[in-house]
């Protein structure tokens, strides 16, 4: 399946400002499922736009800026092509049939970051919270995962927030709601306190008809959890399903924070007041559109 996506975000100033660099993670990963095809970012005021590597190898600009201004337009335009129709098309490992399991040791090193349980009180309130409401749990590993998956998705309401942040697991927990990058670190807590490996994903969702407003216009959150013999598998406690070909992905970390898709800041002798301005897109492309076999140019 081939999508479109288009991504601008308008920062508005009260007066002029200095920017300091910025961080962009905007720029979808490319693996086996997920094909990029073109990528344009474009920086107003005038930019140098550097290119590089995390230390999770995401794919994120750098931008240095020279000028001063009253607004800041950020737009990433992509087209990628996702060859993922079926999420369980994999084979565990035979000691990873059923839960718990023990990763082999020769993980322990590249797992360690994914496998960093929340702090103690936090494991006991989760440990709480799960033997109240996840008390029929399957043993195999994948009806476990699909079932603690849909219980989040069936317990919690979702309730998009505009504010910055993500809410602590536990706040969550007490609000019953949360924004999609909510439910993921819940998720991913759970996860690690039960002693699965799982990490943060960014990224966008080609929504369904039915999706009630859950990722309509702006960018999407999940988990991936480390399966042996499958890898890493994204699992969208939003949604309450598996990640498939709908699902775009951008970029992943141990720490949700750390891939906030636009950091940085400005500079002003005053304080000075804002207003943002952003807005997804995420298009179906038919396989004939003539317009997608051209253009690509590339960032």
């Amino acid at each position: 399946m081939k999508l479109r996506v288009s991504h601008h975000t308008r920062y508005e100033y009260d007066q002029c400002v200095g920017f300091a660099p910025h961080f962009l993670y905007l720029r979808p990963r490319e693996s086996a499922y997920q094909r990029l095809l073109n990528h344009r970012l474009s920086i107003q005021p005038d930019a140098k736009i550097f290119h590089v590597r995390d230390p999770h190898d995401n794919n994120f600009a750098t931008v240095h800026f020279w000028e001063r201004s009253a607004v800041l337009n950020i737009r990433s335009d992509f087209e990628v092509e996702c060859d993922f129709p079926n999420p369980f098309d994999f084979i565990l490992k035979p000691y990873a049939f059923t839960f718990p399991f023990k990763y082999e040791r020769v993980f322990d090193f590249a797992l360690g970051p994914y496998l960093a349980p929340p702090f103690d009180s936090t494991q006991s309130h989760l440990h709480d919270w799960l033997d109240r409401y996840f008390t029929d749990r399957p043993k195999e590993t994948v009806p476990f995962l699909s079932a603690l998956n849909s219980l989040l998705f069936n317990h919690l309401k979702y309730n998009r927030r505009e504010e910055r942040g993500i809410q602590p697991s536990m706040r969550t927990l007490q609000l019953g709601s949360g924004a999609c990058r909510d439910f993921a670190v819940l998720f991913m807590e759970l996860c690690r306190t039960l002693g699965l490996a799982a990490r943060f994903v960014s990224g966008y969702m080609f929504a369904p008809s039915d999706d009630n407003e859950r990722t309509a216009g702006a960018m999407h959150a999940w988990a991936e959890v480390y399966l042996p013999g499958a890898g890493w598998r994204g699992l969208d406690p939003t949604h309450g399903v598996w990640t498939d070909e709908n699902f775009i992905a951008v970029a992943h970390a141990a720490q949700a924070e750390s891939i906030n898709p636009i950091q940085g800041g400005i500079y002003s002798t005053v304080p000075v007041g804002a207003t943002l301005h952003a807005d997804v897109i995420v298009q179906r492309l038919d396989p004939t559109d003539l317009q997608f076999q051209s253009q690509l140019s590339s960032s």
